[in-house]
């Protein structure tokens, strides 16, 4: 037997000493000692992992045959597999107790999986570990010990943000006002990271001083099949301008407000209605709604849905609304409104255009009924015409089911003021009459304002 005394062993060139050929073996004898001052990888029997005691604070690429303590207190990050083969194990820990504030993700090699899905994985439980072992390819890595959890692919969609009820196996997010809707983690399957979702801008205010009804605030709808519930006529599923498959980010969500109240000038000024403002979610935008129309400026506004037209007196020509569905979507995000004169058209809703004023102030369109928060809800009706009280006695119209507000009519054949549409519906605001009185007129020609928007998401979380 040979033997070698040295003090070091250097490489001869590169940075890599190989010691021996494949299948020698090495004997460390009873009572010596090995010292490491560096990092061991793979010096553990199969399961078993070296520990690095280097502290990350930024994405790994991980070795096998090493544990790793992750500190995620400045931010996430994640953990890059390597490519496994049978017997290969990895393993990390928080180190700081924050994975639940900022997550470590998982991340297999290529097309290889972890537990059987070949999907990240998220660890997102204060001082949560886990320990990978690679059995073959079917299943690829499985988590064999875990001081919380059994940690698997994501089956279904983790978030936050909003007003969260339930309904079945489905989570519902609920914005009556700005927001963000934050997705932490998809689903493996991808046909459950389609949102669904409804969203509704903010309806118009009703015109002053003969005026039409304001138009309903833009209505966007999909219903993905994996979350069962009644949508409305304006289902979009699966048309992609309107369709949103998330990703494990934040997304902003804007809640348009309605169009402000406006005041009878009696002819002196336009006093249109005002229109509502937009709402979004991800890449769906819907319009506000249109401003009803009042004597000053007798044509309805365009919008989500339309303004209805103004009435100026028996003698005048009918006084048009405007066009809804501004600008165009598919499905439609709304409707025309009606025409007035001698009393006020309706506001569009969602599914049926504003009436034409007729024997009294044209009705506010219809909205949209969905259940998508679990009970069915008419949202984005019309807001109704202002009637005639002087000298021909007209009624106001009636607002659209889904929050329109109703006309008003003024002395000497009625003192009714117009009322709002409903926030968070985006219903329009009616239109006010004044048909009576001088400069400014009576607070019966007021126009009412329009009610601000929804917007709402469910997804299958179980």
């Amino acid at each position: 037997m040979s033997e070698v005394k040295v003090n070091k062993i250097s490489p001869r060139s590169g940075t890599t000493v190989t010691l021996g050929d494949s299948g020698d073996t090495f004997t460390i004898p009873s009572g010596a000692t090995i010292s490491n001052s560096g990092t061991a990888a793979g010096f553990g029997s199969t399961g078993e992992v070296s520990w690095d005691t280097t502290v990350k604070t930024s994405t790994i690429t991980g070795v096998a045959g090493v544990g790793y303590f992750a500190n995620t207190t400045g931010g996430a990050f994640a953990l890059n597999l390597p490519a496994g083969t049978a017997g290969s194990s990895i393993a990390v820990a928080d180190y700081a107790g924050t994975f639940q504030t900022n997550n470590l993700t998982i991340s297999p090699n290529g097309s290889q999986k972890i537990g059987s899905i070949n999907s990240d994985v998220t660890l997102s439980t204060e001082g949560q570990s886990a320990f990978f072992v690679y059995v073959d390819d079917t299943q690829g890595w499985i988590n064999v010990i875990d001081s919380t959890s059994n940690v698997r692919g994501n089956e279904f969609i983790v978030a936050t943000g909003g007003t969260i009820t339930e309904s079945g196996n489905c989570k519902i997010h609920t914005f009556t006002g700005p927001g963000t809707f934050t997705v932490s983690a998809i689903a493996a399957c991808a046909a459950n990271n389609i949102m669904s979702h409804v969203v509704v801008a903010g309806g118009a205010g009703g015109g002053a001083d003969h005026g039409g009804g304001g138009g309903a605030g833009g209505y966007r709808e999909v219903k993905n099949p994996v979350t069962p519930y009644t949508a409305s006529p304006l289902d979009g599923y699966p048309s992609a301008p309107n369709r949103v498959t998330v990703t494990a980010t934040a997304f902003p969500i804007t809640v348009g407000a309605g169009g402000a109240a406006q005041t009878n000038t009696r002819c002196t000024s336009p006093s249109q209605g005002n229109d509502g403002s937009v709402s979004t979610f991800s890449t769906v935008t819907s319009a506000g709604g249109g401003g009803g129309a009042s004597y000053a400026v007798s044509t309805g506004k365009n919008g989500g849905s339309a303004g209805g037209g103004a009435h100026l007196g028996s003698g005048c020509n009918n006084r048009p609304g405007g066009t809804g569905n501004t600008p165009p979507t598919t499905p439609a995000q709304g409707t025309n409104g009606g025409a007035g004169n001698p009393a006020g058209g309706g506001g569009g809703g969602a599914t049926v255009a504003g009436s034409n004023q007729g024997s009294s102030g044209g009705a506010g369109g219809a909205g949209a009924t969905s259940s998508i928060n679990g009970t069915p809800t008419a949202r984005a009706g019309g807001g109704g015409g202002s009637g005639r009280g002087d000298p021909a006695d007209k009624p106001e119209g009636a607002g659209g089911a889904g929050g329109g507000g109703a006309g008003g009519m003024s002395p000497p054949n009625g003192s009714t003021s117009a009322t709002n549409g409903t926030a968070n519906t985006g219903g329009g605001g009616g239109g006010g009459d004044g048909s009576t009185g001088s400069p400014p007129g009576p607070a019966t020609g007021n126009g009412a304002a329009g009610g601000s928007g929804i917007v709402i998401m469910r997804y299958k979380f179980q």
